[in-house]
């Protein structure tokens, strides 16, 4: 959340940037705080309060506090600290798995915000699901295509420009495109995801909230993650996008019932027939 925060200041008003400031210096004593002491001590109105906890993601003041505390009160904060090329093995192992609790601890805090409800349904009435992704953001892509073609519903993949360009180009409504991308900035991808909404398709985005993939998004999983990728993979950011899909994939299930689960145990029961035949 501190992030976050950190990441939105340079698109906060005025005097939400004075309450940005604040909690960034005072990130434990807000937790404690109310709505009314805030205000007071940044000289703004309490409504600019909540304004600035709305603009994070949160539904008010009580909900930021809870995700800030989620934020701010994890065990040692897991800091997060880039993999420098003269570590040792054991100290880039725990700098890698520090850095995936914290992703996972900070999507903990905020997941009750995110709009896991309004994917569901829009989701369990698509058509067809096109998870979409490139680079990295690919592999994150088929490996959701495989999880959730068993509940029944056609998937595919768009993990290259001329594919997701023309699968864009043809997409109706009913399609439901699934946009994965860390910067939400790939010209191809963007250009598709304006192709989709054109055709009266659904785009359901993981990325950066102020993104021009963003801007496209008719359902918006908002993300940030520091990380260094000039080098390496992008592991956290990865990491936080299986968690959403995994997450969205088990709440979809759930919301289709026995249809889905019957589904689900037809194809493990494909599996095991199919290696028992070896």
């Amino acid at each position: 959340m501190l992030t976050e925060i950190d990441h939105a200041l340079p698109r906060l008003s005025r005097a939400e940037k004075a309450v940005a400031e604040w909690v960034l210096a005072n990130p434990r004593r807000t937790t404690l705080a109310t709505v009314s002491d805030v205000a007071r001590l940044t000289g703004v109105s309490q409504p600019t309060v909540i304004r600035f906890c709305r603009s994070l993601g949160a539904r008010g003041f009580s909900d930021f506090k809870l995700q800030l505390a989620a934020s701010v009160g994890r065990p040692g904060s897991f800091a997060h600290r880039d993999v420098n090329h003269d570590d040792s093995p054991a100290d880039a192992v725990l700098k890698v798995l520090d850095s995936s609790l914290t992703a996972l601890h900070a999507l903990r805090g905020r997941a009750e915000s995110l709009p896991f409800a309004e994917a569901v349904r829009v989701l369990g009435e698509a058509r067809q699901i096109v998870f979409a992704g490139l680079g990295a953001s690919g592999r994150v892509a088929e490996d959701a295509a495989q999880k959730y073609f068993r509940l029944g519903i056609p998937c595919s993949t768009a993990t290259d420009d001329p594919t997701l360009l023309q699968m864009s180009a043809i997409a109706t409504g009913g399609d439901v495109f699934v946009a994965i991308s860390n910067g939400g900035q790939w010209p191809a991808m963007v250009r598709s995801m304006q192709n989709v909404r054109a055709g009266d398709a659904l785009v359901i985005a993981l990325t950066d909230p102020d993104s021009p993939l963003a801007a496209n998004a008719d359902v918006l999983f908002p993300r940030r993650v520091d990380e260094d990728a000039s080098v390496y993979t992008p592991m956290r950011s990865r990491l936080e996008q299986l968690a959403i899909l995994d997450a969205l994939q088990v709440s979809l299930a759930v919301s289709l019932g026995p249809t889905a689960e019957t589904r689900l145990r037809a194809s493990k029961e494909a599996l095991s027939s199919a290696l028992s035949m070896r």
